[in-house]
């Protein structure tokens, strides 16, 4: 049974849930035919890491104006119910006006990240000699009850990653992976009352869980925010508004924490344009508008 069908969300709120409230848009054949054909070469990519579980990021809200390339993040599971490699993640349903969990097919993951007349993903797989780490991720990713109860009721876009009030779709999978390594998941003392964002986020800052820091550099631009739709401001502490600065879980972050905790954690970067696709091994970025950046980048054309 799928992830999304245990939870109950319905599968129009799914559609409309694949953008932060954004309207769907219409896709051409072609196009469907060029993000399938992407997706190939990211399954690719992902089968031949030899692991089953891999954090992956794309592209959709636009951050370029703070120089951050991915907004969103899930876990691609290799043996997902809802099909290979489909991606689990937290998503804000607009009809229900709340948070949901569900899984969604890697093509489509993919296709809601265009950006600037791209698609960008992040893959990162933890090596053989990491597996023990690697399956006490997908277990606690796999298992409902973990992931619920790691859920916030309310959600923010720009939530503080060590406050209970919000949550984003990062800080959900920061919070997974606590419950994967923190030894205290498994203590006898919890079983009454189960782990919850608390201990994870106690955890988190104990293992050295570092969010990513906004610099917004804007009176004006702070101001604004509090009256946009899924953005807060009450969560953050005084000295950070004072500093202009929001501290939030976001891709980059969950990637370095990954290599953090796995210094041979592996990464590589897929880029389309038009029909040209670069692929980008390591923890250096990819060059700006899918450029190669050196000699072992592979670019291929989609024909």
């Amino acid at each position: 049974m799928a992830f999304a069908g245990v939870l109950g969300l319905p599968a129009a709120a799914q559609a409309q849930s694949f953008g932060l409230c954004e309207r769907s848009q219409a896709v051409s054949a072609a196009d469907q035919d060029l993000i399938l054909r992407f997706t190939a070469l990211v399954v690719r990519e992902l089968e031949a890491s030899g692991a089953g579980t891999a954090l992956v990021s794309r592209a959709g809200t636009d951050l370029s104006r703070f120089g951050l390339r991915y907004s969103h993040a899930g876990m691609a599971l290799k043996d997902n119910p809802a099909g290979a490699w489909s991606v689990r993640q937290l998503y804000y349903v607009c009809d229900e006006s709340r948070p949901r969990l569900f899984d969604q097919g890697l093509a489509a993951f993919l296709l809601a990240g265009r950006s600037a007349g791209t698609h960008v993903v992040s893959i990162v797989t933890l090596p053989a000699s990491a597996r023990a780490a690697e399956q006490q991720l997908h277990d606690r990713v796999r298992d409902a009850p973990t992931a619920l109860s790691l859920l916030s009721p309310r959600y923010s876009a720009n939530a503080y990653a060590f406050g209970l009030t919000y949550q984003n779709c990062n800080q959900w999978i920061a919070e997974m992976m606590a419950a994967a390594w923190d030894p205290s998941f498994a203590v006898p003392e919890l079983s009454a009352t189960g782990y919850n964002r608390e201990h994870a986020q106690r955890w988190l800052r104990s293992a050295g869980y570092a969010p990513t820091d906004i610099q917004v550099g804007s009176h004006g631009l702070m101001f604004i925010g509090q009256w946009i739709p899924l953005l807060h401001m009450d969560d953050h502490p005084l000295e950070d508004l004072y500093a202009l600065r929001l501290r939030v879980s976001l891709p980059g972050a969950l990637e370095a924490f990954l290599q953090q905790q796995v210094p041979a954690a592996q990464r590589v970067e897929l880029c389309l344009r038009d029909r040209q696709v670069v692929v980008h091994r390591g923890w250096s970025p990819l060059g700006e508008d899918c450029r190669p950046v050196d000699a072992q980048d592979e670019v291929r054309t989609l024909d």
